[in-house]
């Protein structure tokens, strides 16, 4: 057997091509689901989210620590993981797998990212007016956090920010595929949500919630035109990172597998 035979059989190689399939398999339905169940999944999401923001909000408003905030963010994570609903930035590392593997079609990618990410805002939306009325004691606390993202202005280093968070997210979808444990997937998700909102990385639809809650409060300095603008800086900036800095390098590890997968498409249609 030649050396590169070996290495490729080894056992470190061998889980890499079991979480590539793994991948692919789950990909598969993924980007083949009827429009209500991707539209209702997708809401789901935001609303799931809205529960991490909404814990996120009351942690900082008693403590005023960043950190902690992030911490109790990951309840929003661990609801997206248990609850089999979808977000926006969890879409990079699965479907462009199950494209690249000829499972699905390039425009089933688009039609996917673009109702997840409109149904993620809308959900999330309802959602955070809700918790606005219910606990008008986070307003202050709301704008404040809301003005800090879509006021940050768009440079070089905000630019940055919105990589790195599609960057980490993509890294935690790419952690849930490498084991099959619950408890390493829901270890997964709350480092994440550490790294992520207590580090103040930017995410589209995590910080537009927040913004959200800002908006719903009447206080803020900026309108729903300042959000839409930073939010077309933050999809750019996580869809970037998302693919270059995770999920591009994962799938030249997996590309034997990957191109198997796309031969054995192309052969059978």
């Amino acid at each position: 057997m030649e050396p590169e035979d070996q290495i490729r059989q080894g056992p470190g190689e061998q889980r890499v091509a079991e979480a590539a399939e793994r991948i692919v398999a789950e990909g598969r339905p993924r980007l083949h689901r009827t429009w209500t169940s991707l539209v209702a999944t997708s809401l789901l999401g935001g609303i799931d989210v809205g529960v991490g923001v909404m814990t996120l909000l009351f942690v900082r408003h008693a403590t005023g620590s960043e950190l902690l905030a992030g911490l109790a963010f990951s309840v929003g994570l661990i609801a997206l993981l248990l609850g089999h609903s979808e977000l926006f930035t969890e879409g990079f590392l699965v479907p462009v797998a199950t494209v690249i593997a000829g499972a699905a079609t390039w425009l089933d990618l688009v039609r996917m990212w673009a109702t997840v990410l409109v149904m993620n805002l809308i959900g999330g939306w309802v959602f955070m007016w809700l918790v606005m009325q219910a606990f008008p004691d986070l307003h202050r606390t709301a704008a404040a956090l809301g003005a800090h993202f879509v006021d940050a202005g768009y440079t070089l280093g905000t630019f940055c920010l919105t990589m790195l968070g599609g960057g980490v997210i993509t890294l935690m979808t790419r952690m849930h595929h490498g084991t099959e444990s619950m408890t390493g997937k829901i270890t997964a998700s709350i480092t994440t949500a550490f790294v992520l909102a207590g580090l103040g990385l930017w995410h589209s639809v995590l910080d537009s919630l927040i913004a959200f809650a800002g908006l719903h409060t009447g206080r803020t300095s900026y309108g729903y035109a300042d959000w839409l603008r930073w939010l077309a800086w933050a999809v750019l900036g996580n869809i970037v990172g998302g693919l270059l800095l995770t999920t591009t390098l994962r799938l030249i590890r997996s590309a034997p597998v990957l191109n198997a997968d796309n031969k054995a498409a192309k052969a059978d249609s």
